[in-house]
């Protein structure tokens, strides 16, 4: 375990978003919140549909988060609406390798939420973290070929395309998914 890390920030404000690590009893309002985008999570992520939780597992998807959390291996914030109080998102620092002192981020955000602007508020508050807080040095998205908003995103908030990988995974229609990677350093 790294010392440094036992004191981080557990929740960053944004101007309109609250940004925190997972808490017991957040399960049902997640569980929803997945519910309402399943669409979106089944065509534009289909590798994390069969993880999603189902209404009796929820709960326990939500403690394997905070347990991460506290065991340094990932870092989840569930993203809610200030106003609200409601969850509209999710963001994980993922796949960290404290040796190379780097990890992945993923990204999700309620289908009602997109072009707004709010992911974009968003990532510069966990980007900070990131880079100040957990010291890593690297940062990587991998987004779809087609999902321009997602690569406008990863520019708009500094990140560089580094390369690409053809024919990754099969979305539920057959058709094979090219990523592209990018990322972005302290």
């Amino acid at each position: 375990m790294l010392q440094h890390l036992l004191t981080v920030e557990t929740a960053l404000i944004t101007h309109r978003t609250v940004v925190r690590r997972f808490r017991e009893n957040d399960g049902q309002n997640y569980f929803k919140l997945f519910q309402e985008n399943l669409d979106q999570l089944e065509s534009r992520y289909p590798p994390i549909v069969d993880q999603i939780p189902n209404q009796d597992n929820i709960e326990f998807f939500v403690r394997q988060k905070l347990a991460a959390w506290l065991t340094q291996t990932e870092y989840c914030l569930g993203v809610w609406d200030k106003e609200s109080a409601v969850p509209i998102g999710l963001v994980r620092i993922a796949d960290i390798d404290w040796s190379c002192s780097k990890g992945e981020l993923y990204l999700f955000l309620d289908k009602t939420r997109h072009q707004k602007g709010i992911m974009t508020e968003v990532l510069q508050k966990v980007i900070h973290f990131v880079f100040h807080q957990l010291q890593l040095n690297k940062l990587v998205v991998r987004t779809e070929s087609d999902n321009f908003a997602a690569q406008r995103l990863a520019r708009k908030v500094g990140f560089l395309r580094e390369g690409d990988i053809r024919a990754e995974y099969r979305r539920p229609s057959g058709e094979w998914v090219d990523l592209m990677i990018f990322g972005l350093l302290k």
